[in-house]
């Protein structure tokens, strides 16, 4: 199931090598945010890249807070075992840590269909990290992206044999898209994705993606700011995302907004959603990026992309020596990009796959035939048994 713009790219190269091999068939199902005309409606660049949906559900409640969240997991929990009880599959695919994933796991699980869970064993900050521990207890294979995650996984009391590192599939884009980007290249991106200046391919340019962090819903406003006033700081021209569509998103969409309003875009070109391809080759030259996305540690460490990683979303998650992190503070935040942008490209670093996830996940799905709907916890009898450690006195 795909449901927003990152959703696909973590899990597009899956979707091909699932779609070709000869023992599997692909059923997609495509809802969410990449439905939403606000949110880039990703499901053109879906049906571009040749893959038509088996079925499409709207499931986003308006409203961007956490009630809304809340009922948009409960609708998609409704619209999507409809679709599974209409799709008959064998196995269900859900992807890292949203709440459509949650509600994609607890649908097939209670109709006894095995669930497939990609980038379970992270750990991050926001209600992320709730979900995706959570959804690797319903899932019944699954698809870590690192080693670290793999062992988290295990001593979950998931089955070894059921957990596979396989990477992550948008590093699979990454080694193979060609990353050259010539400047009539780079004005061409610009001038036919999203709005505000002209972007000047001769000149730096900051790569800014920041999301609202769901545990702390109504500090949006403040933290998008304290970003969007560090970037002015630096002057240098840079290319903005809009939020994904998480309790917040809009408090950072209206900081955007006044930004712009105020007239301070000076510089900055602002977009809703870039096929995957073009956003790595924009991410491979791009002197820094800053906010609070995944893909900065992801896609960004295989690039080796200087990066400044803002607040408590990406807490605790691996990271390979591009990123540096920081707080929501203005000045703190022009200094780290300064510090990066001296420093200057990284040597690239797989942590997070070496580009055939996506091979390996359709590999794995093949020979999965007899997979056990019934989840057994798998742990050592000995250490429940251990007498309980007592504090001394």
């Amino acid at each position: 199931m795909v449901a927003s713009r990152a959703n696909y790219a973590r899990i597009k190269t899956g979707l091909l090598a699932i779609r070709d091999h000869p023992d599997l068939e692909l059923q997609l199902v495509v809802a969410a945010s990449a439905l939403l005309e606000r949110f880039g409606r990703s499901i053109d660049v879906i049906r571009a890249d040749g893959f038509e949906p088996d079925a499409v559900i709207h499931l986003i409640v308006e409203g961007e807070n956490p009630t809304t969240m809340a009922k948009s997991t409960g609708l998609g929990l409704l619209e999507l075992s409809t679709a599974f009880e209409n799709l008959r599959p064998d196995v269900v695919v859900t992807v890292a840590d949203r709440f459509e994933t949650i509600a994609t796991a607890i649908a097939a699980a209670y109709m006894n269909i095995p669930v497939a869970h990609t980038q379970g064993g992270e750990v991050s900050g926001s209600i992320d990290e709730s979900v995706r521990h959570a959804v690797t207890k319903l899932a019944h294979v699954h698809f870590p992206a690192t080693e670290l995650s793999r062992r988290r996984i295990i001593a979950m009391g998931e089955d070894p044999d059921a957990v596979f590192n396989v990477g992550c599939p948008s590093i699979d884009l990454v080694a193979r898209t060609d990353l050259s980007v010539r400047a009539d290249a780079l004005r061409e991106f610009a001038a036919t994705h999203g709005v505000g200046a002209p972007i000047d391919p001769e000149r730096p340019y900051l790569l800014m993606m920041q999301h609202p962090v769901t545990t702390e819903y109504g500090a949006g406003l403040a933290q998008i700011n304290a970003t969007l006033d560090a970037v002015v700081q630096l002057g240098m021209q840079a290319l903005v995302f809009w939020p994904n569509v998480d309790a917040g998103s809009e408090d950072v969409a209206k900081g955007i907004r006044q930004f712009r309003e105020k007239g301070r875009d000076h510089g900055f070109h602002f977009f809703r959603n870039l096929p995957a391809e073009t956003f790595v080759r924009l991410m491979a030259h791009c002197s820094c990026m800053v906010g609070n996305s995944s893909a900065a540690l992801r896609e960004g460490a295989f690039i080796g992309v200087p990066a400044v990683t803002v607040g408590s979303r990406q807490q605790d998650r691996e990271t390979a020596h591009n990123v540096m992190r920081v707080a929501h503070d203005v000045g703190d935040i022009a200094d780290a990009v300064r510090e990066q942008i001296a420093h200057g490209p990284y040597e690239p670093d797989r942590l997070f796959g070496d580009g055939t996830a996506g091979e390996r996940i359709a590999q794995v799905l093949a020979g999965a035939s007899d997979l056990s709907v019934q989840k057994r916890l798998h742990y050592s009898p000995a250490a429940i048994d251990a007498p309980a450690a007592t504090a001394a006195g």
